[in-house]
């Protein structure tokens, strides 16, 4: 085997796995988690408490 049959193999196998990175990434089974994904950044997680904040501008005040 030469080093430009192995170069070949490895283009080869590398263009492959793009394709099937590729059809993942457009598959009806990933939409659900992309779209999740996308939204992660709308989220709130953690309310601001409200009796931290009256408490620390009670302090403040008085």
């Amino acid at each position: 085997m030469e080093l430009n049959d192995l170069r070949t193999i490895v283009t080869v196998l590398g263009f492959l796995c793009f394709v099937g990175i590729c059809a993942w990434a457009y598959s009806k089974h990933a939409k659900a988690g992309f779209d999740e994904a996308a939204r992660l950044p709308l989220t709130d997680d953690d309310p601001p408490d409200q009796t931290d904040r009256q408490g620390k501008e009670g302090k403040a005040n008085g």
